[in-house]
């Protein structure tokens, strides 16, 4: 049995496993069919994503064919470990999830750690992985830049001309200053313990940008633009329901209730469960997309075919973008926009602001307010004073 070894790439900016098993024609039948696999002539080997799925799929697919030597591939996770402040996913063979890590091993000994703390306290108080992602990589901002200056040494005055600096070198945004912010608040306050490290601080103040929605013309363009079920469904589901797009992709078949006609979010934005209406349309497609679609899904309402787990939400916001582009729409949106869309057109028909907030689980009614500078349905009843000069004749045009 052949003996081989796994090695962890960097190809085209990601992160990859190697198998060099380039003369064996069985391993190379074997290895081309597994869920991301590619050939880089680069490096004369196939390669996978460095993910602990591929790992176990690679492991499981050559265990009659050949030996697993992980060495190389655990010493390097470890290292990245140190780097990152990620926790080991696989104590088996140390395999982690895969996060770009370059950057962070060029800090010094004092910021490296200082960043596996910052890390560690945002997980002991269960931040969301979107927001440890988004606080890690502000914070790395700046300890990038201080290189060997240890980041515990800062004042409240540094972190002033800190920000200066980012928001006229670095040109950041308002909405990015007061994300970094946050995540330097966090790191001096609850990392360190500091208190009122930042109450001298200003914040910027953000603009007001008004959600971005489709009328109904166009949603029934972008609809009629899909032809495959699964898709259509998706769509017809964020529209719907007003669901976000990790909210689509998480939904289970069971949280689906036809009886009491509602769709349960689970541990949605914020980690808050919600029930939301289940349209007697959408019930409709979603048994007739059930009933049809091959293979029927198991677990998730809208399954991967690939790995059967949950669709990653990119893949979703290129179908809804794909869908845009082939009904010929020229706005500039996002899939939110079906949510946006949904708020709104509620809001049109009548609908309490009060219970489009519950709708869609928001925590502050003053997030919800915002539709109503986009809503129709007070401004159409309002008349423009020109109309009122014009229909005493006496201007001409």
């Amino acid at each position: 049995m052949q003996a081989l070894s796994l090695i962890p790439i960097l190809h085209r900016g990601e992160e990859r496993i190697s198998l060099p098993c380039r003369h064996d024609a069985a391993l190379n039948t074997i290895v081309k069919k597994l869920a991301g696999a590619k050939w880089s002539n680069t490096h004369k080997s196939w390669h996978l994503p460095l993910s602990e799925k591929s790992y176990y799929a690679l492991c499981t697919a050559l265990k009659a064919s050949a030996t697993i030597d992980n060495r190389q591939l655990k010493a390097y996770l470890q290292k990245r470990k140190q780097a990152t402040g990620t926790s080991t996913v696989a104590q088996s063979t140390g395999l982690a999830k895969a996060t770009p890590a370059t950057a962070a091993r060029k800090l010094s000994k004092e910021n490296l750690a200082a960043l596996a703390k910052f890390v560690q306290q945002l997980k002991l108080k269960a931040y969301s992985p979107s927001t440890i992602r988004t606080y890690r990589n502000e914070f790395m901002q700046l300890l990038q830049l201080l290189k060997n200056k240890n980041v515990e040494g800062l004042t409240p005055d540094d972190i002033r001309r800190y920000m200066v600096y980012a928001m006229e070198k670095e040109h950041i945004k308002e909405n990015t200053a007061h994300s970094r912010l946050n995540a330097l608040k966090f790191y001096f306050e609850q990392v360190l313990g500091r208190e009122k490290f930042f109450w001298d601080i200003p914040r910027p103040k953000k603009p007001l940008i008004l959600p971005k929605l489709l009328n109904e013309d166009e949603l029934r363009r972008l609809f009629n633009a899909l032809s495959n079920k699964k898709h259509k469904a998706m769509l017809f589901t964020a529209y719907s329901a007003g669901l976000r797009v990790s909210e689509i992709v998480n939904l289970k078949l069971r949280d689906v209730d036809s009886r009491r006609m509602q769709i349960f979010v689970e541990r949605a934005k914020g980690k808050k469960d919600r029930y939301v209406n289940l349209s007697p349309v959408l019930l409709d497609i979603l048994r007739s997309y059930l009933t049809n679609y091959r293979p029927r899904p198991k677990v998730y309402l809208f399954e991967s075919e690939q790995t059967l787990s949950a669709y990653p939400p990119r893949t979703v916001q290129q179908i809804f973008s794909q869908a845009r582009h082939k009904a010929g729409i020229s706005k500039e949106v996002g899939i939110h926009s079906l949510r946006h869309s949904f708020a709104t057109h509620l809001l049109d028909k009548g609908t309490d602001i009060r219970y489009i907030k519950e709708l869609l689980g928001h925590f502050d009614i003053r997030t919800t307010e915002r539709y109503l500078h986009v809503s129709k349905r007070q401004l159409v009843n309002i008349i423009s004073p020109l109309d009122d000069l014009m229909k005493g004749g006496e201007v001409d045009w």
